[in-house]
């Protein structure tokens, strides 16, 4: 096992250090400028369509026509459900307990490239989420779509698409499953003192529950318990700012001197300090990674564009808001020096500013937090077992218990087993989508260059693949 950990230390490092980092932050500088900031200049389109806002009242002259064939056609998944399963995923222990081992093993200097990778990375979930919608399919119940669809569909190479659903469904439905179950069962067990194996128990059982009931249940139980533990969580973290308010410029200078290597007996290499940073923050809010784009497909809306601008805004929610509030509250506790790690260390720095009260407020927020990713990540696995597999009833079974056994699994495996091989797996995964969005990309400009001419007309913008060039329209499905 040693010899195994070893060599995947050793691909994670190179994989990360010399390919991955690179390709990500060249696709987010890269998207951002060819987009005119989209992630920027559109912010208030992204704020009115996750209420399912229009942009502008009047409609342009094909609305009605492709709003009525949408509703006629499938059981309608909103926008604001598709986000919720997006940030679902997104919202997870990568916030609690990613951010707090960035910060430990890089220092403070973590946070700031955090920063930096969800502002420039946005871009790159708008590209990949607005082409999970162009090539979406039809089901039986809902829209369904993403990464491996798009490759098959837009670049002709079914064999990348099976490459990259199997990759997702080893990341999401295996790696990262165990390292939701390993946290939460951390949290509850450190809180409570209760054995790792009947916290395992009940948590498969209640994974089980919901992922039978298929993604419409899926997507209402995000949908109502997502929302609720961000915003209780964002609350309980101001309340602690607002604490420590007289110590918060002090925390920002610590942050920028260890983010550019001025603070190294606290922030360790520069190097380090930029991986943890960039590796953590993809773990926590996904752009480029692939797997958003699965969510992002099922949403019924009247244009592409609209659910790109939508996964985009969850990248600033996850990252910016949410991470940062973890970030604040350990770094104003003076306790990422301590030698805690992950999970326990966000709960000793929130008991550290509000008491015993903080801890067990930490140990629900854990559990919802992630409860709701394992239920994300799911989905993400089924829609990809679904690929391969060519939509077998068998197959997806076989996964859903396969995904209980993981969920069990992940109550008895060590936390650094679980980070390496989530590592590995969301590296080569994240290079395989990133070059297939590269290629893909024009036609999301050309998309976007479609919503921008019907907002400037004052539109609510609705979408028609009549207006593609042939050879990109006869490969889409929908939006007829």
């Amino acid at each position: 096992m040693e010899r195994l950990l070893g060599f995947v230390d050793a691909t994670n490092d190179f994989l990360w250090s010399y390919v991955v980092v690179v390709l990500l932050v060249v696709c987010a500088v890269y998207f951002t400028v060819r987009s005119r900031g989209v992630q920027f200049t559109l912010l208030s389109d992204m704020l009115k369509i996750v209420v399912d806002k229009p942009i502008f009242k009047h409609l342009s002259p094909h609305a009605k026509r492709s709003e009525q064939a949408a509703e006629n056609e499938l059981k309608k998944i909103g926008s604001f459900q598709a986000f919720t399963v997006s940030l679902s995923s997104r919202v997870g222990t990568g916030n609690l307990a990613g951010v707090a081992s960035a910060i430990f093993v890089g220092g403070p200097g973590a946070v700031f490239w955090m920063w930096v990778m969800a502002l420039f990375g946005a871009a790159t979930a708008f590209v990949e989420s607005t082409l999970a919608q162009l090539y979406r399919r039809r089901g039986k119940d809902s829209f369904y779509g993403g990464p491996a669809y798009y490759m098959e569909h837009g670049l002709h190479r079914r064999w990348m698409g099976l490459l990259f659903a199997v990759l997702i469904t080893l990341t999401f439905g295996m790696a990262n499953q165990v390292i939701q179950s390993n946290t939460l069962c951390d949290a509850v067990s450190d809180a409570f003192g209760t054995d790792r194996m009947w916290i395992g128990a009940v948590i498969t059982t209640a994974t089980l529950i919901i992922i039978f009931g298929g993604i419409r249940r899926i997507s209402h139980f995000v949908g109502l318990c997502v929302p609720f533990m961000a915003v209780g969580y964002i609350v309980l973290s101001v309340v602690v700012l607002m604490m420590n308010f007289s110590e918060i410029p002090a925390m920002f200078a610590l942050i920028v001197k260890s983010a550019f290597g001025l603070d190294q007996a606290v922030g360790g290499a520069f190097g380090v300090v930029v991986m943890q940073g960039v590796k953590r923050g993809l773990f926590s809010n996904e752009a480029g990674e692939g797997s958003a784009p699965n969510a992002a497909a099922i949403a019924t809306t009247s244009h592409p564009v609209k659910q790109g601008l939508l996964q985009s805004l969850g990248v600033f929610t996850d990252t910016i808001v949410i991470c940062t509030c973890t970030a604040f509250v350990i770094l104003l506790s003076g306790l990422y020096t301590a030698g805690s790690d992950g999970i326990i260390l966000t709960k000793h720095a929130f008991e550290s500013h509000i008491g015993a009260a903080g801890g067990y407020f930490i140990t629900i927020a854990i559990f919802l937090f992630a409860y709701s990713t394992i239920i994300g990540n799911y989905f993400y696995g089924e829609t990809n077992v679904r690929f391969v597999s060519g939509g077998s009833r068998a197959w997806v079974m076989a996964f859903r218990l396969v995904t209980g056994a993981v969920v069990m699994a992940g109550a008895l495996v060590t936390l650094q087993t679980a980070w390496s091989f989530a590592d590995l797996a969301m590296g080569a995964m994240t290079l395989v989508n990133l070059i297939a969005i590269i290629q893909l990309s024009p036609w999301v400009f050309l998309l976007l260059r479609d919503y921008r001419k019907q907002r400037s007309c004052g539109h609510d913008p609705h979408f028609s693949k009549s207006s593609l060039p042939p050879h990109i329209a006869r490969d889409v499905e929908c939006w007829e």
